[in-house]
């Protein structure tokens, strides 16, 4: 580690390069996506994705000499292009502060600017993170966050600005990294395996960002209450309150302000639905309509009422949370009863009003740090309604099944032959399992919930939201269950990529060996694999090309889109290549195309083509193409990317 006291930086030699502000101002322009993701990779991921983000906008924005500097000539790349002094000078002034940021604060010295969250660029009511990528991402992200800040630094400057590791000796060195620790450092970033074209992944690019609302919608319901209460003011004073009495305390509810009869009714804990607990034997429905009220505390009527009047109006305090294209705002009537009860330290009560799934949790001494989760599930049927989120605890979920649901079992998706852990299930309830969806380190292990009806066995996987997806196998249109050994078999080598699939509002995601090929210099046969998720707001699906060799573990994602047609029910077909090195050190562009392809060809870097599904063309290392396949009808598609 390196310690609180930074080393100075070397003296300039009157030799050096002068750079002025304009000059480093036209290189951090110029060079500014560069720059961030440089900053990006360095920063610890301890402090989380949105701080991370930010904080290495700050820190370049933050590079800019104040006057005239003298800048050591320390490459800008190993490209054989003359140096820039002011993008050299920048960039050091980026992996310094990038490291300072990671250092301890002590009481023994005053904290560095870089240490503290910055002020500017700020984004209030955002949460703002990088695109999520595949496994091998996952994998490499995982990996630099078990690096040293120094080791980091060493691996982002050997791959991304392509430094000799004398280089890099001397750009540490500038940054204040003694020499000893620099020696630890190159030590420890060599353990890494150089994956170095994945830093130029969508992953690690803080300037191509998702936003997603933290307090958003609850300040907008608080604005609308704002201006209906001024409203309310100007028309008649007296509308300003309820009258007293009422159903009680709001809990952490905001404020009541005028409602209208219908809201009030929506907001009564006596006109809950509550469905008899065998109406689902009899009913020709099999979905969250039908399941019955359960858990301990279903006659607790001031707990219903909380729950109601926070989804209605949730307060400062509470957490809320909704899966994409999930509206957030209160029932239109009486929602649907699904349970209501003690789990764990908390009181939940989940609710169902024919579109969306609520669950509201308080802890059991009080309302302070209550949650409130959404998420979609209009159309839910069979499968989809097997399961909801009860409860996260210590990495742990908890399922509430549906009444349909007759034995649960533990199954980790990474070892088929292990066989499936017996659950207990208590009213409905599942004993705990350990989440992938909250798992750190690398990806070793992908547990999933087996549940089994009169009609089948089914495997659901928690993508980190209220209701788990469904995993299914085979080509559109004609997909299964993961039940059987082969089909097991087949997801276990691509059970790492869901996590690239969290928090997106995932219904089910299916996986499709679409192509083997034959591989060239007699290395065997890889297989090439399509996992699409569909999501419940449509238009947000998420497609990933995989390609195994044989012996490998897992599968490298060798394409990916989104929001695509591909690989799915509307349209099947598929293609998608990959750079591919033999194990005689040539390197090849592979190709392949689902059932159907006629002929395949790739323009660009490369050039080549060829009849049927599959093409194998040697190349070198680094180049990008173009692929088009031609499909038996004449139409033709484009490699997924």
């Amino acid at each position: 580690m390196q310690s609180q006291d930074v080393a100075k930086r070397p003296a300039a030699s009157p030799t050096d390069p002068v750079v002025d502000v304009e000059q480093a101002e036209a290189a951090l322009v110029e060079h500014y996506p560069r720059l961030v993701r440089l900053a990006y990779l360095v920063l610890p991921p301890s402090l989380g994705r949105n701080r991370r983000v930010l904080t290495a906008h700050a820190l370049v924005q933050r590079a800019l000499p104040r006057g005239r500097a003298s800048a050591s000539v320390i490459p800008a790349q190993s490209t054989g292009r003359d140096v820039d002094p002011g993008y050299a000078f920048v960039r050091l002034n980026v992996v310094r502060t990038a490291l300072e940021a990671g250092l301890p604060l002590s009481f023994r010295a005053w904290p560095k600017r870089s240490q503290l969250p910055p002020l500017l660029p700020q984004v209030r009511g955002l949460r703002l993170f990088p695109r999520s990528g595949g496994a091998d991402e996952l994998a490499l992200d995982q990996r630099l966050s078990a690096l040293s800040g120094p080791a980091r630094a060493v691996y982002v400057l050997r791959g991304l600005e392509k430094l000799p590791d004398g280089d890099v000796r001397r750009v540490l060195a500038a940054a204040g990294v003694d020499a000893e620790e620099t020696d630890e450092a190159l030590s420890e970033a060599d353990e890494a395996p150089a994956q170095y074209e994945l830093l130029n992944s969508p992953e690690f690019d803080p300037c191509s960002l998702h936003a997603r609302p933290t307090d958003l919608m609850r300040r907008r319901q608080h604005g609308k209450a704002a201006l209906a209460a001024a409203a309310a003011v100007a028309v008649c004073g007296a509308l300003l309150a309820m009258p007293g009495g009422g159903w009680g305390p709001d809990g952490a509810a905001a404020p009541a302000y005028a409602q209208n009869p219908a809201s009030q009714a929506a907001l009564d804990p006596g006109k809950l639905t509550r469905i008899a607990p065998t109406a689902w034997t009899v009913s020709a429905r099999k979905d969250f309509s039908v399941w019955p009220a359960r858990g301990d505390l279903t006659k607790d009527t001031a707990l219903l009422r909380r729950a109601l009047a926070v989804w209605a109006r949730p307060g400062e305090s509470v957490q809320v949370s909704a899966t994409p294209g999930t509206p957030s705002g209160g029932p239109a009537g009486p929602p649907q009863l699904l349970y209501a009860g003690t789990v764990d330290n908390a009181r939940v009560v989940i609710l169902y009003d024919g579109l969306r799934i609520a669950r509201y949790a308080e802890p059991k001494d009080g309302t302070k740090g209550a949650a409130l989760d959404f998420a979609r599930v209009d159309g839910a049927t069979g499968s989809e309604a097997n399961a909801v989120v009860l409860d996260r605890a210590d990495g742990n979920v908890r399922y509430l099944a549906a009444p349909w649901v007759k034995k649960a079992a533990e199954r980790d998706l990474q070892k088929p032959n292990a066989g499936a852990l017996p659950m207990t299930l208590t009213d409905g309830i599942t004993s705990p399992l350990a989440s992938p969806a909250q798992a750190t380190g690398a990806c070793t292990s992908w547990n999933v919930l087996q549940l089994t009806d009169d009609t089948g066995t089914r495997l659901m996987s928690d993508l980190g939201e209220l209701v788990p997806a469904h995993l299914t196998v085979g080509r559109p249109g004609s997909a299964h269950e993961v039940s059987g050994a082969a089909a097991q078999h087949e997801w276990a080598p691509f059970a790492c990529s869901l996590g690239a699939m969290r928090s997106l509002g995932v219904r089910s995601v299916n996986a499709w060996q679409f192509a083997q090929q034959p591989l060239p210099d007699a290395s065997g046969a890889a297989e090439w694999v399509c996992t699409r998720a569909e999501t419940w707001q449509g238009g947000g699906e998420r497609v990933l090309a995989q390609f195994r060799t044989p012996g490998g573990i897992y599968g490298a994602v060798a394409a990916k889109a989104q929001g695509v047609a591909a690989c799915g029910v509307r349209d099947p077909h598929v293609l998608a290549g990959v750079l591919w090195k033999s194990a005689a050190g040539h390197w090849f562009l592979l190709a392949a195309g689902s059932k159907g392809t006629e002929a395949v060809s790739a323009t660009g870097g490369v050039s080549g083509s060829a009849r049927g599904a599959l093409l194998a063309v040697k190349t070198k290392q680094g180049v990008q193409a173009e692929l088009k396949g031609t499909l038996g009808d004449g139409r033709t598609i484009t490699g997924l990317r």
